[in-house]
């Protein structure tokens, strides 16, 4: 908590005595900022993939079915990153967000339904990583969850309203470090490492509805449709604040790709991390069902069990994960919904602008966290509501992903930068496991 405050504090400090300053070239920041700029959007998409939403989720898959969907991330893999590339190409290629070439090329019926699909979902997820992240903080401190809830909404809206983009930015890189907290706890946590590897590479599949909504939960909560409306809107970000690199469009492409592929590859890392290390700690031990923070936790007890308090310690543990991926992802739910409302609407957008520059930006926001803050206190359990908000995402990236491979293959949008074979042969694999995943998953709830 602490740590939080004195983050705020800082770089709003920074924001009212400098706000034109480019900390980029001050000694105390040089360092920082070059080692932030290494990696650019997709990088902060692929922490923010894994969110609150993505860590309990993938945690409930190796409590409930042990190694049985350890398999899903290796398989998301090239899907994840081809979609992610797909939507950063299309915002790199027109100069616009993903839903302003939608309105541009489209009919607006296309848009007014994946705008709509977009910002439900997002607004359901941004209320439940609120939840999830009270709930973690309830774990430190015995303050009720309606006090944080507030507090982690209050400090999201201030940071993206005060703070510029060009400050945000490196924020946001510096908290993907929080994923190497998972890898760690894995290599502790496993002493048999031959089942793990089969259950990596041979996919099991179970046609009951319990297993299946998780299938779904998971590919929903990791190629998730906010995250291709904020790498195409960040990519856009970026070249306006002048951290696009230079040379011609192939170099920008080739150096979007990069950053794309080591985001996702970091991202699944931690996916398959998460459910190994549930798998190997909490189904082995009995805990099929995560209804708290605190049994999810349980799982990194093994990096903690020789330590007095080992509890507490992995309770600190869990809790800083969750609230560091739910600070980055959080305000990025928010934005995502005001990048395409306003692109609807045409009005302007865009973290580097002021909110006199483009106050409706900034309300969009404001009502889209009131929302999820309010719909934490409809008597909903956190813990269950990030899952169904992650099989939500499951379904809605299917219409999305389909009207992405449209705009991508077309050449009067696209020119010589549509998408070639591979991206088609990849793309069009995603769209259809997750489609089916979806049928089978509607299929078998109404079969029961």
């Amino acid at each position: 908590m602490i740590c939080i405050f004195t983050l705020l504090a800082s770089v709003l400090f920074m924001r009212s005595r400098h706000a034109k300053a480019d900390y980029s070239t001050h000694p105390r920041f040089a360092r920082l900022h070059r080692i932030a700029r290494l990696f650019g959007p997709g990088l902060v998409t692929g922490a923010a993939d894994d969110d609150p939403s993505g860590i309990l989720t993938y945690s409930q898959s190796g409590a409930q079915f042990g190694l049985g969907q350890l398999w899903t991330a290796l398989v998301m893999l090239p899907f994840l990153i081809a979609v992610q590339e797909m939507s950063a190409r299309i915002a790199l290629v027109t100069g616009q967000g993903i839903a302003a070439t939608l309105r541009k090329h489209y009919s607006r019926h296309v848009l007014y339904g994946i705008v709509f699909l977009l910002i439900a979902a997002n607004t359901i997820n941004l209320g439940a990583d609120l939840g999830a992240m009270a709930d973690s903080a309830h774990l430190l401190l015995p303050i009720p969850n309606a006090f944080f809830i507030l507090l982690f909404a209050t400090i999201a809206i201030v940071l993206e309203v005060f703070v510029q983009y060009r400050t945000y930015a490196p924020m946001l890189k510096l908290l993907t470090l929080s994923l190497f907290a998972y890898m760690l706890t894995g290599l502790i946590a496993t002493r048999d490492w031959t089942p793990v590897i089969k259950a990596s590479f041979l996919p099991h599949i179970q046609f009951d509805y319990q297993f299946l909504m998780i299938i779904v939960g998971v590919f929903g909560t990791t190629i998730s449709p906010y995250c291709f409306f904020w790498q195409a809107s960040q990519e856009l970000e970026e070249r306006r604040a002048g951290n696009g690199g230079s040379g011609g469009a192939r170099r920008l492409l080739a150096d979007m790709q990069r950053d794309t592929s080591i985001g996702m590859f970091a991202s699944e890392v931690a996916t398959w991390f998460i459910i190994e290390t549930t798998a190997v700690v909490l189904y082995v031990n009995g805990v099929r069902d995560i209804t708290t923070s605190a049994q999810a936790a349980r799982a990194l007890d093994p990096l903690v069990e020789s330590f007095p308090h080992a509890g507490k310690i992995s309770e600190i543990l869990f809790a800083a994960g969750v609230i560091g991926t739910g600070a980055l992802a959080v305000p990025i739910f928010a934005a995502v919904s005001s990048y395409a409302l306003c692109e609807l609407l045409e009005w302007n957008e865009g973290l580097d602008l002021t909110p006199k520059q483009a106050p409706g930006f900034y309300w969009i926001m404001l009502a889209g966290t009131s929302v999820g803050v309010l719909q934490n206190y409809l008597g909903f359990n956190p813990i269950k509501l990030l899952i169904y908000s992650a099989v939500i995402n499951g379904i809605v990236s299917v219409p999305i992903i389909f009207m992405l491979i449209i705009i991508a293959n077309n050449s009067k949008i696209m020119g010589k930068y549509a998408n070639r074979m591979l991206s088609n042969v990849i793309s069009i694999a995603t769209l259809a496991v997750m489609t089916i995943s979806a049928g089978l998953m509607m299929y078998s709830f109404f079969a029961k």
